[in-house]
Order: structure tokens, then sequence, then C-alpha cells
């Protein structure tokens, strides 16, 4: 199966569609199989009927871990032993887990019905990018969230970034057991802040490339007329500063000194304080000039989603795949004059849109030719 391509119809790019979704023993769903022809997908029900479970199967088409961040064992139906999903785009693609020999749960993935070593083979066929409730207090929370936000957006570009980061995690668990323990073996820590500085610096290079094309993106195309207001974005941290100044082998040696100069404090700390694993991710309201923590909650959530949106768009751009967008709950926030602005902005986007919500009547300005499927415990049905 070699990479789908973007179709282009005018000026408008379409992505890869999922025509069939096929869940096996996931969460609520004993088996479930779900065929669509639309771009435009919406699952309405009543709360808990299952229907962010359906979201969260198809963002297991992509690298992490869904949008729930949960281990794959939680995603197994209560009292059977693994699952399954499956997909059906341009070919076939799909991801499960089943009990390993030690009862623990494996991935496997295949693509045409053939195995691949990971997940991250479904990149070249499939990108996704997601909104959800969970994510409605990224500007007032911390900055950690924040970081995982950001880390997600570049992931949905560069497929190996969560393996960096990753490896960053542990190199840096690594130096903090070396100072905790006392280490006076200088070539030991030597080699393990040398190992942080390289991962430290290739992981805010990579999130400083991704935000600095984002940015330029939506100043491209501000309008301070629109529903959606158009948000200013940057990368605040002692690395991220080094970043902009420095060549990344300069910023590593840099890095290397500030780690070695630090011993003594970060010891003391129990942590490494100067790093990537520090950076915030700032966010205002571009017309307003005003810290998105200070607006207001309707115009936080319009912000988020016109950043989500505008990542859609950078994805496509940058990897010739316009991405699956799953909204969760998005609807239920906006006023009629902001949702019927949504679904033209998503129309426009030439992506599949999958969309859940409780209230059908809040999907009443949906384009033509919107798929609406009832979900109830256990089962899907068309309306």
């Amino acid at each position: 199966m070699h990479p789908a391509p973007a179709a282009f119809i005018g000026d408008s790019p379409s992505g890869p569609a999922i025509r069939r979704l096929q869940l096996t023993q996931f969460r609520s769903y004993a088996r479930v199989d779900v065929r669509t022809p639309a771009q435009m997908i919406v699952l309405h029900g009543e709360n808990g009927a299952g229907k962010t479970n359906v979201l969260e199967a198809i963002s297991l088409l992509v690298v992490g871990r869904g949008l729930r961040r949960a281990d794959l064992g939680e995603c197994i139906r209560e009292g059977a032993a693994g699952f399954a999903v499956s997909t059906e785009i341009e070919s076939h693609s799909g991801t499960g887990i089943e009990p390993a020999d030690d009862g623990t749960s494996a991935r496997k993935c295949r693509v045409d019905r053939q195995p691949v070593g990971s997940v991250r083979a479904f990149a070249d066929h499939v990108r996704v990018v997601w909104l959800t409730p969970a994510m409605d207090g990224l500007f007032t929370g911390s900055p950690g969230d924040r970081r995982r936000f950001l880390d997600r957006l570049v992931l949905a570009i560069d497929a190996e970034h969560g393996t960096r980061v990753n490896a960053l995690e542990r190199a840096l668990r690594n130096r903090n057991r070396l100072l905790e323990n006392g280490s006076r073996d200088q070539l030991w820590l030597d080699a393990a802040e040398r190992e942080v500085a390289e991962l430290g610096i290739a992981v805010a290079a990579a999130r400083q490339e991704t935000i600095a094309r984002l940015a330029a993106l939506i100043a491209s195309g501000a309008d301070e007329t629109s529903p959606f207001p158009w948000a200013e974005i940057a990368l605040v941290g002692e690395i991220d500063a080094l970043i902009e100044k420095h060549s990344a082998l300069d910023a590593e040696d840099a890095y290397r000194r500030i780690l070695r100069e630090q011993r003594g404090r970060d010891a003391a700390a129990g942590r490494t304080l100067v790093g990537p694993q520090a950076s915030d991710l700032a966010v205002s309201h571009g017309p307003k000039a005003l810290d998105a923590s200070r607006c207001s909650t309707g115009e936080q959530k319009a912000l988020l989603v016109g950043l989500v949106l505008a990542h859609a768009r950078l994805v496509a751009t940058m990897t010739g795949i316009v991405p699956i967008v799953l909204l969760d709950e998005v609807a239920a926030h906006f006023d009629p004059r902001r949702r019927a602005a949504l679904y033209e902005r998503l129309n426009e986007l030439g992506a599949q849109v999958w969309m859940t919500g409780a209230d059908r009547n809040a999907f009443a300005e949906m384009p033509v030719g919107t798929d609406f499927l009832h979900v109830m415990p256990g089962r899907i049905e068309r309306d």
C-alpha cells in the first residue's frame, strides 16, 4: 500500500476517509461495524452511550495513547481478553491488542492485513487530530498540560517526536538518580548530561519548528471578524531561548554547561530544573492582545477550536495528508452563529470529521450529506 496523497477538488484538499470502522471487544462495544460514505459524521446519543469510545478507537490509529491517554489494557471490554480496531480507508489498516504470554497487553498493528513493526507505519496513510472537553482548561491549567498539547501538535506532523520525548524523559530520570545518589563520578554525569542535552535540544527544536510554522499559518489568515479569533503563540523557556539564538550544536554545548553548573541546585530540588521539560506554550487572543488565561470561557473555547483547525491545515501542508478530525462535544458550547461558522470551516478543510453530541438539534446547520449515527449502549444505528 502506497502512502495516500491528498486529493484536490478545486482549491480544497480532500484527505483519507474512514469508510468502515469495526470495533471488537473495545470499551462498551462487544462488536460493532460502522460503514459510512460521508465526510461529515455526527454521533449523537445520551451521555454514557459510548460516543467518545468511537472517537478514541479512531485516535489509536496514530502514535500515542489516544485522546483519553489511556493504557491499552483500559480499552478492553470487561471480561474480554483483548480488543481490535480496524478501519477501511483507501485500503485496509487496523490496530489492536491481545494478551501476551505473561498476561500483559501487546499492541499489534497491520496495514493491508500485513503485520507492521509499530503504529508509526500508519503515518504514511492517515493522520488524526482531535479536540475533547478535557482540553477546555488548557489555557488556565498547568504548563504540563500545555506541553502535552504541544507535543501532540508536533506528533501529528513528526511521528518520531514521541520517541524523542520518551527518550528524553528516561535520560532525565537517569541524571536525577545519579544526582540523588550523590554520584561523584564526573564521567558518568558528563555522559548523562550529554545525552540529556542532545535529546533536549532535538525535542525543543521540533517544538520550535512546529510552533513557528503554525504561527505563520495563523498570521497569514488572521481575520478580526472571524467567530474564531486568531491566536498568537510562542514557546517560553530557557532552552527555547537557546534554540532561537544559536545553532543546534551551540545550543547543545550551552545546555550541557547549564546542566553542569546546576548540579547542586538540581540535586537539592530532586529534579532537573532547566530543560524542555520546563517549557510552556504561551497563547494570547490576537485581536484583543489578551493572554488566553484571562479570556472568557467562550473566548477560550473559540481560541482552542481555531488553533486545532489551523493545526489541521498545517498537518495537511507539511505531510500531504489532510488529517481526520475528531471533535468531542464541541457544538454544545457555541451559539447557532458560531456553530454554523464551525461547520462551514470544517467543510472547507476537506477533512473527514467525526463529531459527537448529546443533542441532535445542535447539528442542524451541518451541510447536506452529513451522516447521522445514533449511538446507544453497545450499538450504533443510522438515523
